[in-house]
């Protein structure tokens, strides 16, 4: 199949695709001011940049509910946070939309555009996202939720109580385990003995589906169907992206410890980024000057954000426990 199976429009593609390298270019900035001491912590999606992209826009972005992992760099853009606010993020400054620099960096929580936060426990935004989903089934809002966790997380009790009370109550929820082969340093062989992931779906009496996390169309169609059944009031769906992390888990991680050079080079080689830039330009979506523009426009997009971010004030000293304890007004 090719992206013009996708039925989307060529504005539509080229959104995607500016979403899709505007992820890269802001995570590998990120890893740069780490790297050079200015960002204490990171944790990076670079190489599934496809299957979040696919997903995200398969989803009706003006209305519908996100609950994302802290890889979902990529999804979080496309439902409305900007370049500036992921910045605030990483550098813990007071405008951090997410928590005012409260939080570790990727814990994504926007109100305005309906991205809840995540705990730092892996999973536990899978029953929330149930509770989402029954609440907009009681209310008789048209609206579907999209969740996310990795392969390795898919084995924690939430994961698994979460799908089965959506599936009991038929709630529109989109599950989804984005696989990227390592849990940490834990290759998927000794994490499962389940052939596919998405299988765990027949447990539950919900449609399971696997995808190529690198192949846009496929990711995208897959997305959309179980969107629109999710919408119709046909319950959930678990569907399963397949894909390589590029980078270490984490900037606190090495991951030389526990593969080679060789096979992250390999993987390297196909890009999800590369992929889908290709097959918009040979398809006639996108052409090499649009390209260039983008990447100049981005890079002035990032620059921006960063120089704005590290001037921007950090949160008073005074502010680190509110919202933790009640607070008294001098009135009571």
């Amino acid at each position: 199949m090719a992206l013009k199976d996708t039925g989307l429009s060529k504005e539509k593609l080229h959104e995607m695709f500016r979403t899709t390298l505007l992820a890269r270019r802001l995570d590998e900035r990120i890893w740069l001011l780490n790297r050079s001491g200015k960002i204490p912590f990171t944790i990076s999606g670079q190489g599934q940049e496809i299957a979040q992209i696919g997903a995200a826009y398969a989803f009706d972005l003006d209305k519908d509910y996100c609950l994302p992992y802290y890889r979902d760099l990529a999804v979080v853009l496309a439902f409305g946070m900007t370049a500036r606010d992921i910045m605030l993020s990483a550098f813990a400054k007071a405008e951090d939309p997410n928590s005012g620099g409260r939080q570790m960096p990727s814990h994504f929580g926007q109100k305005k555009n309906r991205i809840v936060t995540q705990s730092s426990p892996v999973t536990t935004q899978f029953p929330h996202a149930a509770g989402i989903g029954l609440a907009a089934q009681m209310a008789g809002d048209d609206i579907v939720c999209y969740t996310s966790t990795g392969e390795g997380s898919s084995n924690q009790g939430d994961f698994h109580e979460g799908i089965n009370f959506a599936s009991v109550h038929k709630l529109p929820v989109v599950y989804v385990i984005h696989n990227n082969k390592y849990a940490i340093s834990v290759p998927a062989e000794k994490q499962y003995a389940a052939e596919k992931l998405s299988d765990r779906a027949l447990g539950y009496g919900m449609p399971g589906v696997r995808v190529d996390g690198n192949n846009m169309t496929e990711v995208y169609l897959a997305f959309k169907e179980a969107a629109d059944r999710a919408r119709k009031g046909e319950g959930p769906t678990l569907i399963e992206t397949i894909s390589y992390r590029f980078t270490p888990h984490s900037s606190d991680d090495d991951d030389r410890s526990y593969r080679s050079r060789e096979e992250v080079e390999n993987a390297k080689a196909s890009d999800p980024l590369t992929i889908f830039q290709n097959e918009l330009l040979e398809e006639g979506f996108l052409t090499e000057a649009d390209v260039e523009a983008l990447e100049k426009e981005i890079a002035k997009e990032v620059n921006e954000a960063t120089e704005y971010a590290e001037n921007a004030p950090y949160s008073e000293p005074e502010s680190a426990l509110r919202f933790v304890y009640e607070e008294r007004t001098g009135e009571e």
